[in-house]
């Protein structure tokens, strides 16, 4: 009777075999990962309150991981008691339906910031971005001063907002056309945002940098981190995940 030793001994000698079957596991690995991704749109349930990012958001957003912030934080809290109560409610997937790349993280050297929006002060981001330590003493992040002395560019935003549709993120001709326009209403004080709101329901406008006169990539990144974990209705949400 052939052992299953001996077997594994004829898949080892034989290289034609052996590559036969190296490539037909890796085959049936590649349709378990790919195939679910045809059917994601019914698979992530959708939420009330997540909307596509505003121009301004996305600007932050590119410059968030254009500066790696993702190596060090991420933008997800498992389902577990102490990281609920640490970070708050647990991340939905249809959080991260509009990311492109998502920000899961694999590791956290700082804190999950799924939702830290809201809580600390623009003043304070300001304060964190330029000298961490002055704020949090045994933080070992390094400081992003400079992105209060770089201008924002305001009139390659619309070309984001349509790779992005290319993709599936619901950025009409209208949201792209007025894309400019709604960057600078957002970070501009007093500024007419009506039609900024009307596209994005809860877009947070004002100077973030503490300097009107200007508008940076300080700027950008702050209305992106206070924008997190600020547009999910938990409360329509958690019936949906219960009901699972």
């Amino acid at each position: 009777m052939t052992t299953l030793a001996e077997r594994h001994k004829t898949i080892e000698r034989n290289i034609t075999l052996l590559a036969v079957l190296a490539l037909l596991t890796v085959a049936i690995g590649g349709i378990v990962e790919i195939a679910p991704l045809f059917w994601i749109q019914s698979t992530v349930t959708p939420v009330p309150g997540v909307r596509p990012y505003s121009p301004l958001e996305l600007a932050g957003r590119d410059i968030y991981v254009r500066e790696g912030c993702y190596g060090c934080h991420s933008q997800m809290i498992r389902p577990f008691r102490d990281e609920v109560e640490r970070y708050g409610h647990y991340s939905l997937a249809a959080e991260s339906m509009y990311d492109h790349p998502f920000q899961w993280g694999s590791i956290r050297t700082g804190p999950d910031l799924a939702r830290v929006g809201g809580r600390y002060s623009d003043e304070w981001h300001v304060q964190h971005l330029k000298y961490p330590q002055a704020v949090v003493p045994e933080s070992i992040m390094p400081r992003y001063a400079f992105l209060a002395d770089r201008a924002l560019k305001p009139e390659t935003i619309a070309g984001h907002l349509r790779a992005l549709a290319d993709v599936g993120v619901p950025y009409g001709k209208e949201a792209i056309d007025a894309a400019e326009a709604d960057l600078i209403a957002q970070g501009t004080p007093d500024a007419d945002t009506a039609g900024l709101l009307k596209r994005y329901p809860k877009a947070q406008a004002r100077d973030f940098d503490g300097d009107p006169k200007r508008l940076t990539e300080m700027d950008a990144l702050i209305a992106y981190l206070q924008s997190l974990g600020t547009q999910v209705d938990f409360k329509a949400a958690e019936p949906r995940e219960q009901a699972r």
